[in-house]
């Protein structure tokens, strides 16, 4: 029977050859930098050393110029571009070499000096799909250089990976470039948290809308919500979830990022949900965990179906519709102070389960109606972005590994 032609499966137009199985050692040798003892470093000096728990991020310690030139000349040094990669702890993370005036610590950073049957783009994509000879399926935290040159790959040719290696960067650069627009709005939200409330005891915050000059006033939060949960001879039995249902049950582990991922709750019968009214939930009621990871907050939106809580999270509803802004009040329990509030009530412990009676007296700080409505909009409208650009990186993520399954053998 003859042998399957080796081709991934999907490929650049015009190319039908198979890729060739190959060892690593057949096309290079591992190097590594000369030994850097620890007295050798200081933490302040002219040449970063990289060591394995530094790798890819900030260095902590650094070597004299002297040293590194002396090394950088007389041992195995990087060339530009060169794909270095992580041989210890997290196996398998790399960094492209930029060519800069660096150290990497010896034996947990290595790179392949390979001849020109392989280019470096190409190799630093094959390494996010390896399997390496020898360490597969064990706990095996440390990857020898017999690992490495053992390791088979299939090799297509160099333009080939020319096509391929160029289309994955491409992928990589809007993956980072969505990252980093991500980081950048969710810093713009913890900045505007920290300006558009009072701190340090202020009655009026750094930043506001225009038209709005009034003191704020501060209440606690029993003042303006009332806190429900499913009581003790309420509890739900595991035997009682049903994977589907006319009536949804909402857990603490189905919050994320301040909204509720129906996807992952369970439902229940209509006698536990007509149980008890107060934590029947619906469009625009306020969650907050009061086990297990205490204090996230869900501001419930997007809700199809009748919903009841499961035991461990609170239904915050607001006393007064015409006083407090929902959305407004939900961004103020989603910013720190509620988890500041809860740490200092910690005092001499941990708080495990976070009682009805710590929540009563949290202070909240309140503008009038209007300023709250256009500061819960403000909020949830960058949330929506932030949103928006998570799904993008997600999504990117994904497509990338997709790629990667289907573009390699």
């Amino acid at each position: 029977m003859p042998e399957i032609a080796k081709v991934p499966a999907i490929r650049f137009k015009n190319f039908t050859d198979a890729w060739e199985q190959r060892k690593l050692g057949d096309i290079g040798s591992v190097s590594m930098c000369k030994r850097v003892f620890k007295n050798q470093t200081s933490e302040n000096g002219d040449v970063p050393f990289y060591k394995i728990g530094t790798f890819g991020s900030e260095a902590d310690a650094f070597i004299s110029r002297e040293l590194f030139e002396e090394y950088k000349s007389k041992f195995s040094y990087p060339e530009k571009g060169d794909i270095l990669i992580s041989a210890s702890g997290s196996i398998g993370r790399t960094v492209e070499f930029s060519g800069k005036d660096e150290y990497f610590q010896d034996s947990n950073i290595i790179w392949l000096k390979h001849n020109n049957d392989i280019i470096n783009p190409f190799l630093k994509q094959l390494y996010s799909v390896i399997k390496w000879s020898g360490i597969e399926g064990t706990t095996i935290k440390r990857l020898y250089n017999e690992n490495v040159l053992k390791t088979e790959i299939m090799l297509p040719s160099v333009e080939e990976q020319n096509l391929i290696s160029s289309y994955m960067d491409s992928l990589d650069n809007l993956i980072t470039l969505h990252q980093r627009k991500l980081l950048k709005l969710k810093n713009v939200k913890k900045a505007m948290l920290e300006k558009m409330f009072p701190k340090n005891g202020s009655n009026v915050p750094e930043i506001r809308f225009a038209g709005f000059t009034d003191a704020w006033e501060q209440r606690k939060l029993s003042d303006i919500a009332t806190m429900h949960a499913r009581i003790g001879w309420q509890n739900l039995r595991t035997s009682e979830f049903l994977d589907n249902g006319d009536y949804m049950l909402i857990t603490g582990t189905d919050f994320q990022d301040g909204a509720i991922n129906y996807s992952t709750c369970h439902y229940v019968e209509r006698e536990r949900y007509i149980q008890d009214r107060h934590i029947q939930i619906t469009n625009g009621s306020i969650l907050i965990t009061k086990d297990g990871t205490l204090g996230k907050v869900a501001y419930v939106q997007g809700l199809k179906m009748p919903a009841t809580l499961n035991a461990g999270v609170f239904n915050v509803e607001l006393r007064d519709d015409n006083a407090v802004d929902g959305k407004y009040l939900f961004q103020y329990l989603k910013a720190p102070y509620l988890m500041d509030y809860v740490s200092k009530k910690a005092t001499g412990g941990t708080i495990k389960h976070l009682n009805q009676n710590i929540l009563v007296d949290f202070p909240v700080v309140l503008p009038i109606y209007e300023e709250q409505a256009k500061i819960g909009e403000f909020f949830f409208s960058l949330d929506a972005l932030i949103t928006l650009h998570q799904r993008k990186y997600e999504k990117l993520q994904n497509l990338k590994k997709a790629c990667l399954e289907k573009m390699f053998v």
